[in-house]
Order: structure tokens, then sequence, then C-alpha cells
């Protein structure tokens, strides 16, 4: 279970991406004082928050309802992942992890960027939902308590951390400069394809095999 809960650490910690993330939020929050920022930082990570819990308990019953087999899901998930990860190794911005350009010209004349773009689709964007209900389709609360409540405590600690980042974002981004952060993003991006490759595997082999 340990080693389970680790590979999930790293999913998340990858496809959330705080360290990415700091530098837009430096950019968006641009002007403001550090009470402003220390608002949108709170106020975006619970929102975040509260989207991907809402995601975490119903997920498995939103792809029952939806009538979309476990192996479909992870054939789907594990090519969004691996699209998530080519923007991250080439440094792209794309719709799948961060706002776009239009999205964030509309966001610098908005006095709370914390639930657009920050709490979505920054934080529990369209990358961070699909691994959510990977990791969590097929995971039955009342059969594996103690894994469930590890993915949850997995979860909030990345969030935690993310919410860190936000707080120290000026001062990271003076430690590592864009070149730094991209930098990192690669490295992550790599570690994300190959997990990604590994969830189309695996819903390849179910689907294929029913193993």
């Amino acid at each position: 279970m340990v080693e389970q809960l680790v590979t999930i650490f790293v999913t998340f910690l990858v496809v959330i991406d705080p360290i990415g993330v700091a530098p837009i939020f430096s950019a968006l929050t641009r002007g403001g004082d550090d009470r402003y920022r220390r608002r949108m930082a709170l106020k975006g990570v619970f929102i975040a928050t509260l989207i991907m819990l809402f995601f975490l308990f119903t997920g498995d019953a939103l792809l029952r309802f939806l009538g979309i087999s476990l192996a479909a899901f992870r054939v789907s998930g594990g090519a969004l992942l691996f699209l998530l990860a080519i923007d991250m190794v080439f440094a792209r911005p794309s719709g799948l992890r961060s706002a776009t350009v239009r999205e964030q010209e509309e966001a610098q004349y908005k006095d709370d960027i914390s639930v657009f773009p920050l709490a979505f689709p920054l934080l529990a964007g369209p990358g961070t939902l699909t691994t959510i209900l990977l990791t969590t389709s097929g995971l039955h609360p009342q059969e594996q308590p103690w894994l469930f409540l590890g993915l949850l405590g997995v979860l909030l600690g990345v969030l935690l951390l993310t919410l860190l980042t936000l707080l120290l974002a000026p001062l990271l981004m003076k430690l590592l400069g864009e070149t730094g952060a991209n930098v990192i993003d690669r490295l992550l991006g790599v570690i994300l394809a190959a997990l990604a490759v590994q969830f189309m595997l695996e819903g390849l082999r179910a689907g294929l095999f029913g193993a």
C-alpha cells in the first residue's frame, strides 16, 4: 500500500504542479499587496480542494452512471495525461493545466482570480480531475478504507504544498526564475509521460484480456 500511495503522491504532485503554477499566480496577482495575494491563494486552494473532493468521493459512481468501463477510462485518461506531459516537457502552456492566453487576459481585469483561473483550470483542471478519477475508479472505501484514507491524505498534502508555493511565489520566482521553473516542469513531464503510458497499458490489458 505504501508503494501505491507513493505513486499516487508523485502523480498528483506532477499533475497539480505547484512549482509550475507559482509563476502564473505571481503574474496574475502582480500589482497586489501581500494581503491580496494571501487571500487569493487561500481562497483558490480552498475552492480547488472542494472540487477535487467532489470528484474523489463521486468519481466511481459517476463512471458507473455514465456507463464508462474502467478499462476505457484508463486508456482515455492516460492519453489525456500523456498530452499534458508533452506540454510540460516542451514548456508549452495549454488549457489542460493552465489558463489560455485569452483567459489570462480576461483575469487581468478581475479583482478576484481565486475561482477563475486559479481554482479552475490552474489547480483543479482537466488533468487533475482525470487523475483523481483514474486513482479512485474501482476503489471502494468500505473494502479498502486505509488505502482510501491514505489517498485522501496524499491529495490534501499536495494541496497544502501547493498553498505554500503560492504564498511563497515571489520568493520562488527570485530563486528559480522562469528558466528554473521550466527545467523542473520538464523533468516532471517525463515522469508523467511514463505514468500515463502505464495507465494506458493497464487499460488495454484489462479491456483486451480481462486482466
